[in-house]
């Protein structure tokens, strides 16, 4: 019994707050919080994205410059296609949706 009186207050309290525009005061708080923390995140994970690419990239040209005992034109040549895919990869992150 305590329970459910429990919910059915929680409910009606958030259901008056709703009508007297409360929440959305509390919502735009939130999305404005939410849009200062977004920015370094964003930041963070378009270095992730271009350092991971060209990780993958130089680490696939050394091991195929070691299997066929080149100097490095694997290594050059993967290298610049994991900074290219890096590039790609950050341009899609910024990029606005379509609509």
């Amino acid at each position: 019994m305590g329970e459910d009186s429990d919910e059915s207050f929680a409910k009606r309290l958030r259901e008056a707050e709703r009508r007297s525009g409360r929440v959305e005061e509390d919502e735009k708080a939130s999305k404005s919080e939410k849009d200062e923390q977004s920015l370094p995140a964003l930041a963070l994970r378009a270095g992730t994205e271009m350092i991971s690419a060209l990780v993958v990239g130089v680490a696939v040209g050394w091991g195929l410059d070691r299997w066929f005992h080149t100097r490095a034109i694997f290594l050059i040549i993967f290298a610049l296609m994991g900074g290219s895919a890096g590039v790609l990869n950050v341009w899609r992150l910024v990029k606005p949706p379509e609509q």
